[in-house]
């Protein structure tokens, strides 16, 4: 049950980063958002559905990378600034990327605002923030640092005075910094929040140094290493929230240690199945090429919904022919497994020909 010897590169990683993926291609693209199974809706405030647990299993996975990216050695004073300017200058690219769909969004759904946070931007953000810590800091450092991060978030929430919609001290922040352009804007009320917003990034960050750490116990001590992570944290998190609800929009820290927990028994799992016994690696074409499967969906969904293509393909076909038999449903999820496994198709015919996309 131990790692590959001396390997940095493990093909679980790759796969669950395409596993998470095509789960957000899956939940982000249904046929028609009023009718949706209520495992792949968000949670309406607290809560954790299966769909909440998405996009906390990517960032950790980004902080897996880093760890992986990292076990070659400690790099030189000269080296460890080089490879600082490289990780801040992709997430620089991660955040105008997303900051670039965002501005074709506008274009598709005429939107009067422009949204300048979203998910490439935070998880551009919390790269770079968790990239600097593995190369600056030791590990106890680091430990300290997703403490002190969710500890201090915790506080903050605390001081707000409220966990409510609309007047948390995140949602604050985010109308006073942002107004209209926040995901969710009140003009009336003045109110308004985003669930990519500033604050709530805090915690995402020690999200993604969880994932730094439970790289190195991947690395170090394989499957059972992974399995005692994983449950500790499922056990802090849950018992968290008895004081410190799960709460994706305010990515709360009960939230943070609670995803991390099973994302890290999702990459035991992975680790142990296409690791260790070798399986067919399923989805692993999806992860080599994430950002592209991402941006590239975005793109297509964009220009099929501003000339009327995704509605057409729903409710001219799906709709009528799997609805009166399955219910609405069931066409709305078959339009988004269909999407899925069109993207699934092209980064597969990607990895064949070698082509993988860098960002």
């Amino acid at each position: 049950m131990s790692p590959p010897a001396r390997s940095s590169r493990f093909t679980s990683v790759d796969v669950l980063r395409g596993w998470a993926v095509a789960a957000m291609l899956l939940v982000n693209y249904p046929g028609d958002w009023s009718h949706l199974y209520a495992p792949l809706e968000h949670a309406a405030w607290h809560g954790c559905t299966p769909t909440d647990l998405i996009f906390p299993t990517f960032l950790f996975v980004v902080g897996v990378s880093i760890a992986l990216g990292m076990s070659r050695g400690t790099p030189s004073p000269a080296g460890r600034r080089g490879l600082l300017g490289k990780a801040w200058m992709r997430a620089l690219r991660l955040v105008a990327i997303g900051l670039l769909l965002h501005a074709l969004a506008m274009w598709a759904y005429d939107s009067a605002a422009f949204r300048p946070w979203g998910v490439l931007q935070r998880i551009g953000l919390c790269f770079g923030a968790a990239a600097t810590a593995a190369l600056y800091l030791r590990p106890r450092a680091q430990w300290l640092c997703i403490v002190g991060l969710l500890l201090g978030y915790w506080a903050l929430l605390f001081a707000g005075g409220s966990l409510e919609p609309w007047q948390n001290i995140a949602s604050r922040v985010d109308a006073w910094m942002l107004g209209a352009h926040a995901y969710q804007f009140d003009a009336a009320t003045g109110l308004g929040h985003d669930p990519e917003g500033l604050l709530a990034t805090l915690p995402a960050i020690a999200t993604t140094l969880l994932g730094v750490r439970a790289g190195v116990v991947l690395r170090e001590r394989g499957t059972r290493g992974l399995l005692v992570f994983g449950f500790a944290a499922l056990a802090l998190g849950g018992a968290w929230s008895l004081l410190l609800p799960w709460n994706k929009n305010l990515w709360t820290s009960s939230y943070a240690v609670w995803t991390a927990g099973w994302a890290t028994l999702l990459l035991a799992l992975c680790h142990q199945l296409f690791d260790v016994r070798g399986w067919r690696p399923f989805g692993r074409s999806m992860g080599i090429n994430a950002i592209t499967a991402y941006a590239g969906s975005w793109v297509m969904a964009c220009v099929m919904e501003r000339f009327g293509v995704f509605g057409a393909i729903y409710r001219g076909v799906l709709q009528p022919t799997i609805g009166p038999l399955l219910g609405d449903k069931a066409a709305s999820l078959v339009f988004a497994i269909a999407f899925v496994a069109l993207w699934w198709l092209l980064m597969w015919a990607m990895a064949k020909r070698g082509i993988r996309i860098s960002v």
